[in-house]
């Protein structure tokens, strides 16, 4: 029974042992994620953490035991394929994952895919053998420095200025293939080639370690190596070239800091090889302006050297206007009280000192200038020597208006009130037509020229109520118009103010309003004007074109551009309207130099005025990086305009002598003077002569159309005697050719720019006319002619006139008496001559050539008649003495010790005559030689002021 129960637990047990065997109840279990490494010459992956699968299973026999691992695509559908896993023990789960194939870091670094573990089943057919989860699985490809470092170029090339040291000349690059940070970036560079002034850091960055010459070496060559962090070296070496250029200063190359303009050559470029050098550096904008300063050369600038009236003249200007400040002179006493200063024309100018100088222009002159048609021109510059604003024309911190011209002016029944003031930069008009009726109008004009202290012409043109303004030229048209109708009426009372306003007190206003009369005004100046003023003017009538303005006082030099259809894309040019100011701008540096050399200085002038203009050359520069753009200084130089050949006037054609009987004198035309007078203008140039085959140089002299400003007819010794000579001209020919003139006993002046040809005939119908009985033996006439208001001149030419007389005239008693006086005239000026007597220098002895057979007959008689000439002459010095002392008071005694006579023997007839007549007829002549020391004296005094009138040559 024992044994019966034993095995049928046995038989249990092996039952239930198959049974047990044949159930696979649990799935082998791994983790979630592996993470792995593989080298690129291994193909094991090392797994973190490492690969086990277990089963709950065990220790049954396959069920509990791992069979194998399944490897799935990962989520991108790549890896699987390159690796397997394989079981290193079943038991264990212990598990290995390879690659199939050698991996490339460099193709794929990191790879994903699943894995699967399932155990072995219930039998060796591992029927209903159970899977596990899928883990992912990422492995990693570490690199293995296979590659070497390559350069992305062979050679590098720079260039650089020399003086200077860089952080940076050229920068060189290697790159290396592998894949890891660790092998494939580049450590460090290295300078093979010994002895360069060069270094290099670890980015490749080339620098000089000191500065380098290029004329020492222009050229440096050396050899640069890489190697990586793995210290694998380059598999070839670069080569770097460096070029040392000659050290570059951006700014302008070619700057000539003197040129030189030769009157007459019309248009120069002023700076035919100048051009910009920015070093390279890379600009998107230039600006250049170009300055040239005239303003010390006459008024502004070169403009002609004729005077006011002969440029309107020459201009076409209509005749007809009245000198509101002119020279101070009896007739215009106004501007008398008036500082002027020097002025480089014929033209005064006047200083106001916006106080005490003030010009009030007489009734009579402003009445001339009434209407509202008329034209006001004038000279202006701000400011000055003197100019200081008197107290009552400052309030607060602001001042008044500056008035240059005020006038109240009568019309035929009412008046009519116009002011020209400046204020600041702005000019302003201020027109009443009725100072009664109308409202006033006030035209403003905005102008840098009323304040750049510099000389302006203004040219104003009233046909109220349009008005027209220019200024040097060109013409501005009002910024502003308004009605001022809250304006205080001014006085209807005539009167024209020069330099300031006159302003009436209000009991003066209250009367003038209540209609009472007054005595006179009261009132005071307001507005002084500080600054220069000249050549002001009012014309009435209809305006100057705009032509004739432009003629009249345009600049005749200044800055132009060549040729504008030459100018590059891009580029722009202005000009301002003084032409004193020139901007060239533009993108492009080729360009901008072509224009700049086509940048030049005309003068039109034939003879220009000499001197220095200062020029100065500003320039701007944009870049693209605005820190490190370049920044050039300005550059300054001066313009010389040499002094123009100067023009030869020459007269000719008329001789040293004309001899005339003495009734033709005394003729109711007289005689021309300059009958056969030539006129001829030329210029003198230096010619070259080497290329002739001439040994030194010559001049020649061409013939030149000129125009002449004025000519001078001045008898020499004492002055015209009106009751018995004078200078006859024709005066309808003088007005119809617009030309001037000024006719006294000192000189005859004939004014105003015209050509050779009218001057020649206006000279020749000159006639020198004498009373009757008042025939003389000679006299003498200087010419001379000068253009430019003076600045050249002619040669003078003398004229010695002869009067022929018949013998029966010689012997009249009246001609003896004449020829006595004339010849003898004992002088005593106490003033000047100390008490001594001199013979007059102009006494001329020239023998009449009708006379020649008179005094050869009467040779026999010539040693009686100088022992009576000398004995006649100290008998009347003798009298002479003693009436002097017995008429004057204090006048010195007469002292005959240093008196010296020296007597011609060749003297004229008439002296002869005169000696022979003294002897027979002493008591006659005793009254008459009483009465010759004061016309001695009288003729001395002639002389006098003779010589001071020649020593400075007038001008027109």
């Amino acid at each position: 029974m024992d044994r019966m129960s034993r095995l049928s637990f046995l038989l249990l047990c092996f039952t239930l042992v198959a049974y047990g065997n044949k159930a696979n109840k649990h799935k082998p279990w791994i983790e979630t994620e592996y993470q792995g490494i593989v080298m690129e010459n291994d193909n094991t992956v090392l797994l973190n953490p490492p690969l086990f699968a277990l089963d709950k299973d065990a220790p049954l026999h396959y069920a509990g035991e791992i069979c194998g691992f399944r490897v799935h695509s990962g989520t991108a559908g790549s890896g699987a394929p390159q690796f397997e896993a394989v079981v290193l023990d079943r038991s264990t789960g212990e598990g290995l994952v390879r690659s199939k194939e050698p991996l490339d870091c460099e193709s794929q670094r990191e790879h994903s895919f699943t894995i699967q573990a399932y155990d072995c089943g219930e039998g060796p057919d591992g029927v209903n053998s159970k899977k596990s989860h899928k883990a992912t699985v990422h492995v990693r490809v570490n690199d293995v420095n296979e590659f070497s470092p390559v350069f992305v170029e062979r050679r590098y090339e720079a260039s650089v200025p020399e003086g200077r040291l860089f952080d940076r000349i050229v920068r060189v690059e290697a790159l290396d293939a592998d894949c890891s940070p660790q092998y494939s970036q580049i450590c460090f560079y290295d300078i093979i080639t010994p002895n360069v002034p060069f270094a290099i850091d670890n980015d490749g960055n080339i620098k000089n370690t000191e500065p380098l010459d290029s004329k020492r070496q222009r050229v440096h060559s050396f050899w640069v190596t890489a190697f990586d962090c793995g210290k694998n070296r380059a598999q070839a070496d670069a080569q770097v070239i460096v070029t040392v250029k000659p050290s570059c200063k951006p700014g302008w190359i070619g700057w000539s800091k003197r040129v030189e303009y030769t009157p007459g050559s019309g248009s120069i470029p002023l700076f035919p090889s100048l051009h910009l050098e920015t070093c390279e550096e890379t600009v998107w904008n230039i600006q250049a302006t170009v300055e040239l300063q005239t303003g010390h050369i006459g008024k502004g600038c070169d403009r002609d050297s004729y005077s006011d009236r002969s440029v309107r003249r020459l201009c076409g200007a209509v005749r007809g206007e009245v000198d509101l400040l002119p020279p101070p002179s009896p007739a215009a006493n106004w501007t008398s009280a008036l500082p002027t200063l020097p002025s480089s024309d014929s033209s005064l100018v006047f200083s106001f000192n916006g106080s005490s100088h003030v010009a009030v222009v007489p009734d009579s002159v402003a009445a001339a200038v009434s209407g509202d048609h008329f034209t006001l021109q004038l000279w202006m510059r701000r400011g000055g020597a003197n100019t200081q604003p008197a107290p009552n024309q400052v309030r607060g911190n602001r001042r008044e208006e500056e008035y240059i011209v005020c006038s109240t002016v009568r019309n035929d029944d009412s008046y009519s009130h116009y002011s020209l003031s400046v204020h600041g930069c702005r000019l302003s008009l201020f027109y009443w037509p009725d100072v009664a009726a109308a409202r006033p109008v006030k035209f403003l004009w905005k102008l840098e020229q009323v304040c750049d202290s510099e000389w302006h012409h203004l040219s104003l043109s009233v046909q109220f109520p349009s008005v027209t303004l220019y200024v040097d030229g060109v013409t501005f048209d009002p910024a502003l118009i308004h009605d001022s109708g809250a304006v205080p009426n001014p006085a209807p009372r005539q009167r024209l103010v020069i330099g300031a306003c006159w302003e009436l007190e209000e009991k003066q206003k209250d009367l003038l309003n209540n209609s009472l009369p007054e005595s006179r005004d009261t009132g005071r100046y307001v507005g002084g004007y500080r600054g220069l003023l000249s050549g002001v003017t009012v014309r009435p009538g209809s305006v100057e074109p705009h032509s004739v303005v432009e003629c009249l006082y345009a600049c005749r030099e200044g800055l132009d551009f060549g040729d504008l259809e030459t100018l590059g894309s891009g580029m722009k040019v202005h000009v301002n309207p003084s032409q004193s100011v020139l901007v060239l701008e533009g993108d492009d540096i080729e360009s901008f130099n072509r224009a700049v050399q086509q940048v030049t200085y005309r003068n039109s002038l034939r003879f220009a005025t000499p001197g220095v203009r200062p020029l100065k050359l500003t320039t701007s520069l944009r870049c693209f990086s605005e820190e490190g753009c370049l920044s050039l200084k300005p550059l300054e130089g001066y313009l010389v305009v040499l002094q123009p050949d100067a023009p030869q006037i020459s007269l000719s054609g008329v001789g040293p002598h004309l001899a005339r009987p003495a009734p033709e004198f005394e003729g109711p035309r007289g005689v021309p003077l300059f009958p056969e007078l030539r006129i001829v203008c030329s210029l003198s140039h230096a010619v070259n002569t080497a290329a002739q085959g001439m040994e030194g140089g010559a001049l020649m002299s061409d013939a030149v159309a000129h125009t002449l400003d004025g000519c001078e007819v001045q008898p020499l010794g004492e002055e015209l005697n009106p009751e018995r000579e004078e200078l006859l001209v024709d005066m309808e020919s003088l007005r119809e050719k617009g030309l001037d003139i000024i006719n006294t006993t000192a000189y005859i002046a004939i004014t105003g720019a015209e050509s050779i040809s009218v001057y020649e005939d206006i000279l020749r119908s000159i006639r020198y006319r004498l009373a009757k009985g008042s025939a003389r033996f000679e006299r003498r006439f200087r010419l001379s002619c000068s253009e430019m208001n003076g600045r050249y001149t002619s040669n003078e030419l003398t004229l010695e006139v002869n009067f022929l007389h018949s013998l029966d005239s010689l012997y009249h008693p009246s001609h003896l008496l004449a020829s006595q006086q004339q010849f003898l005239h004992p002088s005593h000026h106490s003033g000047e001559l100390g008490g001594h007597t001199l013979p007059s220098p102009h006494r001329n002895s020239v023998v009449p050539g009708a006379a020649t057979v008179i005094i050869m007959v009467c040779v026999g008689f010539l040693v009686v008649m100088v022992i009576l000439g000398v004995f006649r002459i100290r008998s009347i010095h003798r009298r002479g003495d003693g009436t002097r002392n017995g008429a004057k008071e204090g006048s010195g005694q007469w002292d005959d010790s240093a008196l010296t006579i020296i007597v011609n023997p060749m003297e004229s007839y008439e002296s002869r005559m005169g000696a022979t007549v003294d002897t027979e007829g002493e008591g006659e002549e005793d009254e008459e030689g009483v009465d010759s020391p004061g016309d001695a004296s009288d003729d001395q005094r002639i002389i006098i002021k003779k010589e001071g009138r020649d020593s400075a040559p007038r001008r027109y």
